[in-house]
């Protein structure tokens, strides 16, 4: 008697299976969302009770659950791990933090800018939140003053300020923490807390790639929700804010990148054959992460040092992420605009440097913004449903900005070695077994001892 698993009937549903195992993520959210916009507009009953669960019960919890342990494992590793770097490298580390600092200041200025001149979340309004609600809080019984600022900021316990996913004052205990670490006089003991909460961080980013691979049936569930309360205004409304944030991104470029560029006479052709591809990879994949090998290595032929890599681009991924920070500037104000909040500019700017600040540190995962946004969200008691809308186009903002954060990344080393006047300098022999991160320290030769005229001078051999 034949096995079942020897028939052809099994045999035919194991390769259908696997076929749909190749299909790539995209074409699994075009196919959702087209499906999910369908039924918003024959079904809209159906979508408003049940479909709309797959965003907002489901698919969003399960992303708040990780802000405590991310965010605060995050920062303490982003600003932890890079002690002996900063120590050897010295000028070239603070020249480096204070130009991602500039640069993504600016770049959450050009996102606010353009949300505010356009006002994409202005068409749609969402019904199930009243506005009086954030005003009253706003305006209470608790105005924002010195007491409450810093109520707000410094936590009484941690276990509380996790429970209540109180994204800012975990961002200030993970600061904290992290320079605490930094500070401690033993490399070993320091060794073991960035390597637990590296831990941490890896252990926390996997199940988040097990919650993306969700991605598309929530993007669905959140279009047919969208479009089943909003009609076709919706999708004219996120269709706007998709052409905010790609404007916003363009002006970037033209208006930053090019002329730090020109200033410092970067070399055109060479810059983008190794620019290209990289780029290709991080706009088709949505992540920063997996372009990160080929980053390197075109940097190393473009002449930029490896030591110089090794620290600028680890923690330019940690710190630098202009498409992000421009991104979450224009969708937060995406978010009140939809729930019918006017920011004023002084509100606008406290929250957007509590947002930036909130930011470093962020995953290079697909998706990564939407925990940051959404931390951000419940933090001001902003509408969760506003961000369900903006899951559904998403993808599409996600590719531009990550393209952006790689492309920033990749002149930041440039402008650091060209800083250091170390561009494209002679460089040591490295073995081919060797990481491209190695550190200049590693690759130089050893300093030894000699004696010359009956005193011991230290030379390079």
């Amino acid at each position: 008697m034949t096995k079942f698993s020897e028939s052809p009937a099994w045999k035919a549903v194991t390769k259908a299976f696997q076929l749909i195992g190749k299909i790539h993520q995209l074409w699994w959210i075009l196919i959702f969302s087209v499906i999910g916009i369908l039924c918003g507009l024959f079904a809209q009953q159906f979508s408003k009770d049940y479909l709309k669960l797959l965003s907002t019960a489901i698919f969003l919890p399960m992303l708040k659950i990780v802000i405590f342990p991310i965010i605060l494992s995050l920062l303490i590793v982003g600003i932890a791990s890079h002690a002996d770097e900063i120590e050897r490298l010295g000028g070239l580390a603070v020249k480096s933090l204070v130009y991602f600092i500039v640069i993504t200041i600016i770049a959450m200025g050009v996102g606010l800018i353009w949300a505010n001149v356009f006002k994409p979340g202005h068409d749609l309004r969402l019904a199930s939140y009243d506005p009086k609600d954030y005003y009253a809080k706003a305006n209470g019984t608790s105005p924002v003053t010195l007491p409450t600022l810093l109520a707000n900021t410094i936590p009484e316990s941690i276990i509380v300020a996790g429970f209540n996913n109180k994204s800012l004052q975990l961002t200030f205990v993970g600061v904290m923490f992290g320079v605490a670490i930094l500070l401690m006089p033993h490399p070993k003991e320091r060794k073991i807390l960035v390597g637990f909460s590296d831990a941490v961080v890896k252990a926390t980013l996997k199940y988040v790639e097990l919650v993306v691979r969700f991605v598309p049936i929530a993007i669905g569930g959140s279009l047919a929700a969208t479009v089943a309360s909003n009609g076709v205004k919706a999708l004219i409304a996120l269709g706007k804010l998709i052409g905010v944030v790609y404007l916003g991104l363009f002006t970037f470029v033209i208006c930053v990148f090019l002329p730090i560029a020109i200033i410092t006479r970067l070399p055109w052709r060479d810059f983008f054959k190794a620019w290209w591809k990289p780029v290709t990879i991080a706009f088709v994949t949505a992540s920063s992460d997996a372009a990160l090998g080929l980053v390197m290595e075109n940097l190393l032929e473009f002449g930029v040092p490896a030591d110089i890599i090794a620290w600028t681009l680890p923690i330019g991924y940690s710190f630098n992420l202009d498409g992000t920070t421009l991104y979450l500037g224009s969708a937060f104000l995406f978010v009140a605009q939809s729930a019918g909040i006017d920011l004023d500019a002084g509100t606008q700017i406290v929250y957007m440097f509590t947002l930036l600040l909130m930011s470093k540190g962020i995953a290079g995962l697909p998706r990564a913004s939407l925990i940051t946004l959404g931390a951000a969200v419940s933090q001001w008691g902003l509408p969760i449903e506003a961000l369900s809308a903006i899951l559904g186009v998403d993808e599409i903002m996600d590719m531009a900005r990550t393209a952006v954060n790689v492309t920033g990344n990749m002149l930041a080393c440039y402008v650091m070695a060209k800083w250091e006047g170390r561009f494209r300098e002679p460089q040591v022999e490295i073995d081919p077994d060797q990481s491209p991160t190695q550190s200049r320290a590693e690759v130089e030769p050893a300093p030894v001892d000699v004696v010359k005229d009956g005193k011991e001078e230290t030379v390079v051999a």
